[in-house]
Formats: structure tokens, sequence, C-alpha cells
């Protein structure tokens, strides 16, 4: 079943870049007591992904917190190492942080996998932006297939 607003958050375990390499980031570390801005996209280094989503969410950053936001947050369906040089190319910096979801299981747990066999991607993420407070979903915003609206950082700005 898909997650919807109102939703809380089921438990998963993200992984990001430490100072001292991986590390596990679960859903409750990421959103206790806080407002998270939560984007995925299908897969790191893709056309889409790198030159509008990731890119976006940088740009405004700023912007986003100033809007309350405490932490905005990328996930895919890449490994930690992937994520984090993703990042590092796209100057996410301290902005956007970044998180693998390597076996896709946070995006099972929501509800929004698609097969990118297709393409030789395997099961991955569909694209959507979420907006979350205290780990609840109070705004969910769900591409459809090929499309790049509803999930830009532009469009979660107009949401808050």
């Amino acid at each position: 079943m898909t997650i919807k607003s109102g939703d809380r958050l089921p438990d998963a375990t993200f992984m990001t870049m430490g100072a001292d390499g991986p590390m596990p980031v679960t859903t409750q570390d990421l959103c206790q007591g806080k407002t998270v801005a939560l984007f995925a996209v299908p897969g790191a280094y893709t056309p889409t992904c790198s030159a509008k989503h990731l890119p976006g969410f940088v740009e405004k950053a700023s912007e986003l917190k100033a809007k309350g936001v405490d932490t905005i947050a990328c996930t895919s369906v890449n490994d930690v190492f992937v994520m984090n040089a993703w990042g590092q190319d796209q100057n996410a910096g301290e902005g956007v942080l970044m998180l693998a979801d390597g076996n896709g299981d946070f995006a099972k747990a929501v509800g929004l996998t698609m097969d990118g066999s297709k393409f030789g991607m395997g099961t991955r993420s569909q694209r959507y932006a979420m907006i979350i407070k205290d780990g609840v979903v109070s705004g969910l915003f769900v591409e459809e297939p090929g499309d790049f609206k509803v999930s830009s950082a532009d469009y979660v700005l107009e949401q808050l």
C-alpha cells in the first residue's frame, strides 16, 4: 500500500557517508522533532535527476530552510558510495543529506517503487517528494512516469 498524507513513516534504515565512512540513519533519526523535505529519484547520475532534481534542491536549500525545513534529504536505490560521490559532484554539501536506500527497503515500505528493468536498473524508487513533520507525512507529491513537476524544489516550496 502506498503511503499517503497523514501516515507515519515506516521504520527503515538508510546509509549515508559520515566522517568515518558509511553510517546508518533511521527514519526516526531523520525525522524526530523535525520538518523534513525528502525527495526520491530513480537513480544517481541519471539525466533528469542530475540536471534538474538534485540541483533544484541544492539551489533552493536556504529558501526551504527559511520556510521551516530542518533537513533536506535525497534518497535513491543506490549504494552509499554512489550517493556520496553524486552529492559531491552536485555540490550538495551540508544543504542536502544524501541517503542511500541500497536494497530499496524504504521505497518498498512506502509503496513507491518502479520497475526500471527495461533500462537495466531493476527495482527503483519512483520520483517523488514529501514533506514530513515529526515522522508524519504532511504532503506527498508523486510524479507521473516521465514527468518532473510536483517533486521539484519549487513545487515543494509552494506547498510549505
